[in-house]
């Protein structure tokens, strides 16, 4: 009776099952199942790989193989040692936790869940199962949930702690396709990693809410100082001026307000600027005349406006 190949009832959660027996005989077998795929591994090498269905073990389907072993021992001989890893192809699940570290050394701890499946066995089988000695489905647990943790590690340790927590998104994002590079370098694909929870210290925890709320007041300032802008070229002779004096008052986050300026007149007899509460020129002597009936003076330039102006004609300056 022909030597018969199979992995028999294999369990939802099983990855991978190496067969027992390493002689293996010409004219032998294989079964392979659908989602299933059968490696044979010698000397911690993969050769001939099959897919789902029955196989005839010949040097025809065994080219890998038979090269080896003719430079062996001629592939006539039989049985030949080899040992058949059966490797499932479904997708599973995966829990991590790590505790990492940010650019600023603020501690993080991190668990999520993360989906894979195997997209190139042979290579799987050379990395994975036989270059870390892990022919059962817990070996390969334990090796891959190390191998994530320590990518994670490597990827949050990029970022300061008010970005892993105020854009989660992009950093999981990143963090996701950082992974899914190495997994192909070991014949896997990361179909989904997600972050499930992410905490900090009490004391880190107090500072990421004082910078969120620093952040928050950064970005109402700039608002303000938009929309000050725009009501700004809305209002009637509105000059460039009074923009230039309101805005950066508005940018000053901490300080005392800038003392404004002294309010000017001009003279109506040699022209000269004097403070608008004079009651004689400065430079000439001449009488100042008071402001007519129902006008008054810009506490700016000093210019004539009406009583009921909000907006001084000459300068642009808002009257009160």
């Amino acid at each position: 009776m022909a030597q018969v190949i199979e992995w028999k009832n294999p369990g939802p959660e099983d990855i991978v099952w190496r067969y027992p027996v390493e002689d293996i005989t010409w004219g032998a077998q294989l079964i392979v199942h659908e989602y299933e795929a059968a490696v044979f591994f010698r000397d911690g090498k993969s050769y001939d790989m099959f897919g789902p269905g029955r196989h005839t073990l010949t040097t025809l389907n065994l080219p890998l193989l038979t090269a080896v072993l003719t430079r062996i021992a001629g592939y006539r001989e039989t049985p030949f040692k080899a040992t058949v890893i059966f490797i499932s192809t479904r997708v599973f699940a995966g829990k991590y936790g790590v505790r990492a570290q940010t650019t600023e050394l603020a501690p993080l701890q991190v668990h999520g869940t993360f989906w894979f499946k195997v997209e190139e066995p042979q290579l799987f089988v050379m990395e994975v199962v036989g270059g870390q000695n892990a022919y059962a489905t817990s070996g390969v647990n334990n090796y891959l949930r190390g191998f994530l943790n320590e990518k994670v590690i490597d990827e949050l340790s990029r970022y300061d702690l008010l970005t892993v927590f105020t854009k989660l998104d992009e950093t999981s994002l990143a963090t996701r396709t950082a992974i899914l590079d190495a997994f192909r370098r070991i014949g896997l694909d990361l179909t989904d990693l997600r972050f499930e929870g992410i905490d900090t210290t009490p004391e880190y925890r107090d500072r990421l809410f004082w910078l969120k709320q620093t952040q928050a007041a950064e970005v109402l300032r700039m608002e303000t100082v938009k929309k000050a802008a725009e009501e700004l070229g809305k209002s009637p002779g509105a000059a460039l001026g009074a923009g230039m004096v309101l805005i950066p008052q508005i940018m000053t986050p901490t300080g005392p307000a800038p003392t404004p300026a002294a309010a000017l007149v001009i003279c109506p007899s040699c022209s000269a600027r004097i403070p608008a509460t004079s009651k004689f020129c400065l430079d000439c002597g001449a009488k100042i005349a008071a402001p007519p009936t129902g006008t008054k003076n810009c506490s700016k330039c000093g210019h004539p406006v009406l009583a009921t102006a909000k907006f001084c004609p000459e300068c642009g300056q808002k009257l009160q």
